[in-house]
């Protein structure tokens, strides 16, 4: 099931979206010295507050057996496009349509507030969720590097 987020989940959120990618950061190597900014170090229950206090995203949780086990959020763009963010499965539930779940639903959620592309981004380097992402039916469109991550940001956009 999913729905949406209630304030007094953003601990159990926070914990699930680190360990989510905290697999992302292991397999590749990433650290908090090496990546301070990368969600597995850098999501806390406070971030989230801020992010639904002050940009007013929307977040969602999927529930298995009344246990939250994934998590997204949208961020609402001008020129009718958003940003997926966020999604995270944790590992003992991947595998079982859960992550693909929360993306059409997050592709159902942008479309009812009149978004036409939502865009995400991903850890370039990770070719195995690129073709996950590329077959939901995102599309490629770019790639970015900062100071702050030792890896290749690369960007994606889904059109609604």
């Amino acid at each position: 099931m999913i729905r949406k987020i209630d304030r007094s989940e953003f601990p159990v959120c926070a914990d699930i979206i680190r360990r989510s990618f905290m697999t992302v950061a292991d397999e590749f190597g990433f650290t908090p010295e090496n990546a301070p900014r990368f969600a597995a170090f850098a999501t806390t229950a406070e971030k989230l507050r801020e992010q639904l206090d002050e940009q007013h995203r929307l977040m969602y949780v999927y529930c298995s057996d009344d246990r939250i086990v994934g998590f997204y959020s949208l961020l609402m763009r001008g020129e009718n496009e958003c940003e997926l963010g966020s999604l995270s499965v944790l590992p003992d539930y991947r595998h079982k349509g859960i992550g693909e779940e929360l993306v059409r639903n997050a592709m159902d959620t942008a479309r009812s507030c009149g978004c036409k592309v939502m865009k995400l981004s991903i850890v370039e380097e990770n070719t195995v969720l690129r073709r996950w992402y590329e077959s939901l039916g995102a599309v490629h469109t770019g790639t970015e590097t900062f100071d702050f991550f030792p890896f290749t940001c690369g960007y994606m956009r889904i059109e609604l």
